[in-house]
């Protein structure tokens, strides 16, 4: 964070227009906000969400982003869905319990708290009985999941009936761990994911990755450029702001029913 605080000041230093901050520590928004402030530069944040109050401080500072929670309540949505279609699919073990682990991205992100959180309260709330089996983090990234998973394959094996991952990078890591071990597609655990990054699209299409959520990283992008050429401009917000502050774009579920409307078109 230190090393970013230096950089937004060489930004301030040189006069640039706008600042956009994928921030390091999400409560030290407030040091760039008031730097920014002081200068008269507006401050678009994105991906970490700044604590509220932060962002409150200056009418110039923004977020744009999604909403973390909506993305655990849809990825929950999907096992939930596959429960309701076909509960022994998923209950391999016939005790009525859904037993999972879970692959938890960068500690203390706001996204991993809230997409862990969420998801499995969506299927609680419906009254399915949930155990979880193990929880460890692998900082959104495939090698360290792999890992993690292989080592839960050793001590778990057959009784890891769902696989939740705060994003695809991870699910696809946990995917690698059941292909390392010789499963089929049909005898891996139901594993989701978020980000419907092109991989895990033929991860879809391929029936080892269940389903995943569409985070809108394209659309998120157009909104930060719109937002920040309108505030260079000194134009009105050109994106649709909630509270004046928050530029949301939203989520979507992929599942290999709906994935021919994401699978990017051939050439």
């Amino acid at each position: 964070q230190t090393t970013q605080n230096e950089q937004v000041d060489q930004f301030l230093d040189k006069g640039y227009d706008v600042i956009c901050v994928n921030i390091v520590d999400r409560t030290a928004a407030a040091v760039i906000i008031d730097k920014a402030q002081g200068a008269g530069v507006p401050v678009v944040f994105f991906n970490r969400e700044p604590v509220e109050e932060d962002l409150n401080r200056w009418e110039y500072a923004f977020y744009v982003g999604t909403r973390a929670d909506e993305a655990g309540r849809i990825q929950g949505g999907l096992v939930l869905d596959a429960w309701r279609a076909d509960a022994a699919a998923l209950d391999r073990s016939g005790d009525g319990v859904l037993q999972y682990v879970m692959l938890e991205g960068e500690p203390g992100h706001q996204d991993s708290l809230l997409r862990t959180e969420h998801s499995v309260r969506t299927l609680t709330a419906a009254g399915v009985p949930m155990e979880k089996l193990s929880n460890n983090a692998a900082d959104w990234q495939r090698g360290p999941a792999r890992l993690r998973m292989q080592r839960w394959l050793e001590e778990l094996g057959d009784a890891i009936e769902v696989v939740f991952a705060n994003n695809d990078d991870m699910a696809l890591g946990a995917i690698d761990a059941c292909l390392d071990a010789g499963m089929e597609p049909e005898e891996m655990p139901f594993i989701v994911g978020v980000d419907a990054t092109a991989p895990a699209l033929r991860a879809v299409e391929e029936g080892t990755l269940r389903g995943t959520v569409l985070n809108d990283a394209s659309g998120q992008a157009e909104d930060i450029l719109a937002l920040s050429c309108a505030l260079a401009r000194g134009e009105a917000p050109a994106v649709e702001l909630e509270d004046g502050k928050y530029c949301w774009r939203q989520h979507t579920a992929v599942t290999r029913e709906n994935l021919a409307e994401f699978l990017p078109e051939a050439s």
